[in-house]
């Protein structure tokens, strides 16, 4: 068996509708029109962890191009782990095959449980020049969420600067979803330099990235929507966090 028909196997459409729900895929929402199988995410991982090793890249593009969201997460998952136990050529090759699939990698979750142990781990020792093009010229909220949430790697390795300044890149982005993100990776950032997280908060952005309103002379803190600030100051001192939020 496949690791795609194991996946359709799984299937439990009990789950169908709360998957959905959680997931917005009502009319106007941000997952529209996305379709699931009702599996969670440890089952999910199970199959992965019992297939990836004879998943090849034909199945690869079989999973990431499936009509239903948790085959495209186990496609993601396979990936990952093929990348982290690669060669050089092959994990150049699953890079190639991510970024070349981005389309198919369209909720929260599947950036978020791909992006940083792929893109993230292939950049520690490159130019990093492409999260910030994703982040500034990304097609959708998907590929700008990963410029941002890739930095998760750099932050763990105590290199905090990428993600400072692709936030500014976001600061005064429209979407919810993009101010959760920046907000979280702000605060990991924070939780690594404390010092730098408030020195961001309480700075002014380089120019260039200017609000709608023109307000480039107040701090930052004062500019970002309400819950990037949030998000960025959670795990602060609660008379800290107050002061922020006045």
């Amino acid at each position: 068996m496949s690791m795609y028909d194991a996946m359709l196997a799984a299937a439990d459409p009990s789950q169908v509708a709360g998957l959905s729900r959680f997931f917005k895929t009502g009319p106007g929402q941000y997952g529209e029109g996305d379709r699931f199988l009702g599996i969670k995410v440890p089952v999910t991982r199970g199959i992965v962890g019992k297939y990836w090793k004879e998943t090849d890249f034909p199945e690869l593009e079989r999973c990431i191009s499936s009509e239903y969201h948790e085959v495209r997460l186990a496609a993601l998952l396979a990936l990952v782990q093929v990348f982290s136990h690669a060669g050089e050529s092959l994990r150049r090759r699953c890079i190639d095959f991510y970024l070349s699939h981005t389309d198919y990698i369209n909720n929260w979750d599947l950036v978020d449980l791909s992006c940083y142990p792929l893109l993230g781990e292939w950049l520690l020792d490159k130019d990093r020049a492409l999260l910030y093009d994703l982040a500034r010229n990304g097609r959708t909220i998907w590929e700008q969420r990963i410029g941002i949430v890739s930095t998760m790697t750099f932050i763990r390795h105590g290199q905090t600067g990428d993600t400072f300044a692709i936030a500014d890149i976001l600061l005064h982005h429209p979407h919810d979803l993009i101010h959760k993100a920046v907000g979280w990776l702000l605060r990991e950032a924070g939780k690594r330099d404390g010092a730098a997280l408030r020195n961001y908060l309480q700075g002014t952005p380089d120019s260039g990235t200017d609000g709608p309103d023109g307000r480039s002379s107040l701090p930052r803190f004062r500019q970002m929507p309400r819950t990037m600030l949030r998000y960025a100051i959670e795990k602060f001192p609660e008379a800290e966090r107050q002061r922020y939020l006045l």
